[in-house]
């Protein structure tokens, strides 16, 4: 199957006509696999990558998947990839890139940035949210955006934040990670400008209810500007993040 760009380019070149070009890329834009059927077009026209939830599918769909994306040389993103996946998928291309902490596995790896003007913090309430914390910024990095991490800095050690705050604001969007009882996004929205996107985490102890005492919490926030996803979704705090700072 030609690449969209080969396709726009013999019709430049008057090798292939319009008609045939939108037969082309009819053909082109969804491709039916084991496992679904992709979007060859979705980075294109949302600005955002084919990202496929890697927990629950075989591994040996996902590593074919993987292949077919890179043969074309296309961007591919999984997430919530299981580590057996993760040493597959480790084996078809020691160009791939791996983030095992946040379980993430992408064709290309994220853009570096060698400024520190930063387009969006990620900000989480304690070490143990970390695995949701990479995930968002991970993933917002892979959609090419600039981002600050700062972890550790939840409301029982309040100085741990107000000491960094001038850090945070600096940048145009804030995504706070926290489990537990939830508080950090409503003190963080209380304290900035920027707008606030809340990731609820399924940390905490027994009343926690696996993170929705946090996701409640943030709901019923007091200071405005929150915007809030599920619990644990730090793949969606950095697709609401990407939607947001885009132009």
């Amino acid at each position: 199957m030609s690449t969209l760009d080969e396709i726009l380019s013999r019709v430049k070149e008057g090798t292939l006509s319009i008609d045939a070009a939108k037969e082309e890329v009819a053909r082109f834009a969804f491709e039916s696999h084991d496992i679904g059927t992709h979007d060859h077009l979705r980075e294109l026209r949302t600005g955002i990558p084919e990202v496929i939830f890697a927990a629950g599918k075989s591994t040996e769909n996902v590593v074919d998947l993987f292949k077919k994306y890179a043969d074309k040389s296309e961007q591919l993103v999984a997430s919530r990839v299981p580590q057996e996946m993760m040493s597959a998928l480790k084996n078809v291309s020691s160009t791939f890139y791996f983030n095992e902490t946040a379980g993430i596995v992408s064709i290309y790896p994220p853009k570096q940035f060698e400024n520190q003007d930063f387009d969006l913090a990620v900000v989480s309430a304690g070490t143990s949210d970390r695995k949701v914390a990479e995930e968002a910024a991970t993933m917002a990095r892979l959609f090419e955006l600039n981002v600050l991490f700062m972890e550790d800095v939840g409301v029982a050690g309040l100085s741990r934040l107000t000491t960094q705050l001038h850090k945070l604001t600096e940048t145009k969007l804030i995504i706070v990670v926290a489990g537990m009882d939830g508080a950090l996004p409503s003190v963080l929205a209380g304290l900035v400008r920027q707008p606030v996107v809340a990731v609820p985490t399924s940390v905490g102890y027994g009343a926690a209810f696996e993170g929705l005492a946090a996701l409640l919490a943030m709901l019923n926030s007091c200071a405005p500007g929150i915007s809030i996803v599920n619990i644990d979704n730090g793949f969606g705090a950095a697709v609401m993040a990407k939607k947001m700072l885009s132009p």
